[in-house]
């Protein structure tokens, strides 16, 4: 890499670090580290949203699953829609009743304490896989920058994005989240740009080459479950998105710190739908970058099969100088502000939901922040051990998805439960416990059965999951209420 890029890429990660410096106050409380001080502009909190839900995920392992298959991770986004709909109307203004910084407290209010716990740690362990996968790959952009070994890059990253979100707590990683969801959506279109004009026979032989290959295919349109079809991405994508904006504590907690139920629904509606035309942008440059490569060759082999680099690897060899630093530093952008808003919300949770709840009901104000800072180092921590267990995977995205959609099973379903019904403790119970049978079950049916096909597709396992435990606890409930009435 060139002097001038590593001057670009270098004066941006200072300049992150200064704004948290800006942000810093010596005497804080742990409200003020969650929520902020309550002067935290609309737009601030939308892009904040949109920053959050894009990451080094989309901005990597989308443009290499467009590059290696076709646009069928789209369909994901076309569901936004609906999914954010539904939780403006139904969860917003729960979450905006509550005298409660946790998302998690309003299960302890339907079912108990046992629904709070279970739903707090599922939380927390997806953190952790999710912030594992974008250090991963923030590092194999940052190894071929400056060709440092990829567990350094993971380490030094998560200490870098540790320091910053402690520093300046939620103000800081709100307003560097607004940046930094600006600056990854600039690089993305002049990527787009650059690669168009690199083109021998100009911008439409992309596309001639990508209709003839057939890469802006959304997937199958058949009936099987057990592949990566339109529908089965669809489903999932209602499914995990209705999960993400209506029970997520990354975006519950930009839903309190705006300063109205009006602003709250905006911002998630905003953030949202400003996702669609992003990915797209994401999906477009994995396209191009098959027909750039397919045109003019050079791209080792290696990377025909580890397809989430071959982004960076364009970066690195195509673009201009300085021009690169600029694109590898919003790369960065994406996984910053996704990484730093994981470890607040983590932190918050473990604050709230078993610090606060069940071991020091009389807390001071210094002992709250002393154990949001170590509770945010350990998360930091754990999730470089995953980071680093990812080394060599073959398919980020892949990997992703199908974790989420264990870890996060049966989240959606008990908030369903609870929003949509009038069960109890008791159908609560029996529905998670069947929900998470169901889980286990599915997880595990292709390694009893040595066989890589289970009977769904690992997508499905959030869907299956969410449908058991809603069905059983609402079927468990009438049972027994007319068990009730016949006595």
């Amino acid at each position: 890499m060139e002097s001038v890029d590593l001057i670009v890429f270098l004066a941006y990660l200072i300049f992150i670090l200064l704004l948290s410096f800006f942000f810093y106050k010596k005497k804080r409380s742990a409200k003020s580290f969650i929520l902020g001080h309550g002067n935290i502009p609309n737009w601030v909190v939308s892009m904040s949203i949109f920053a959050t839900f894009v990451s080094s995920i989309s901005y990597l392992a989308l443009p290499g699953s467009s590059f290696n298959n076709n646009w069928n991770p789209f369909v994901f986004s076309l569901s936004i829609p609906l999914a954010s709909i539904m939780a403006i109307i139904f969860f917003v203004p729960i979450y905006r009743r509550m005298k409660s910084t946790s998302a998690y407290s309003y299960l302890e209010n339907r079912f108990g304490l046992w629904a709070r716990i279970y739903a707090s740690l599922c939380y927390i362990l997806t953190q952790i896989v999710r912030v594992g996968t974008i250090l991963y790959l923030l590092a194999i952009s940052l190894n071929f920058i400056l060709g440092w070994k990829i567990n350094m890059v993971i380490i030094l990253t998560g200490v870098f994005v540790l320091i910053y979100s402690l520093l300046g707590g939620i103000t800081a990683v709100l307003w560097t989240d607004a940046i930094q969801g600006i600056i990854l959506i600039i690089g993305a279109i002049i990527c787009l740009i650059l690669i168009h004009l690199k083109m021998p026979n100009g911008p439409s032989q992309i596309y001639d080459i990508a209709f003839n290959d057939d890469k802006f295919s959304l997937g199958s349109f058949s009936s099987s479950l057990t592949e990566s079809t339109f529908w089965v991405v669809l489903i999932y994508g209602v499914f995990i998105n209705l999960q993400n904006y209506g029970i997520d504590q990354n975006y519950i907690q930009r839903y309190l710190i705006s300063k109205s139920d009006k602003k709250a629904k905006a911002s998630a509606l905003a953030g949202g739908l400003l996702y669609i035309p992003v990915s797209a942008f994401f999906l477009l440059i994995g396209t191009s970058l098959y027909a750039f490569f397919s045109v003019q060759g050079g791209l080792p082999d290696e990377y025909k099969v580890m397809s989430d680099k071959v982004f960076p690897f364009f970066i690195v060899n195509y673009i201009p100088v300085g021009v690169s630093g600029l694109l590898i530093a919003s790369i960065f952008a994406a996984g910053m502000s996704t990484i730093s808003t994981s470890f607040n919300s983590s932190s918050t949770i473990l604050l709230e939901d078993y610090y606060n709840r069940l071991f020091r009901k009389n807390k001071s104000e210094r002992n709250s922040m002393i154990f949001l800072y170590l509770s945010s180092i350990i998360i930091a921590i754990l999730s470089v051990f995953v980071a680093l267990a990812m080394v060599n995977a073959k398919s980020v995205l892949d990997i992703w998805w199908k974790y989420a959609s264990i870890l996060s099973g049966g989240m959606l379903g008990l908030f369903l439960l609870g929003v949509f019904t009038k069960t109890d403790n008791r159908s609560g119970v029996v529905g998670l416990f069947s929900g998470i049978i169901m889980i286990i079950f599915l997880t595990i049916y292709p390694v009893i059965n040595e066989t890589e096909e289970g009977l769904a597709h690992p997508y499905l396992t959030i869907v299956i999951g969410t449908i058991t435990i809603f069905l059983t606890g609402s079927i468990f409930k009438l049972i027994s209420y007319l068990n009730k009435n016949s006595t």
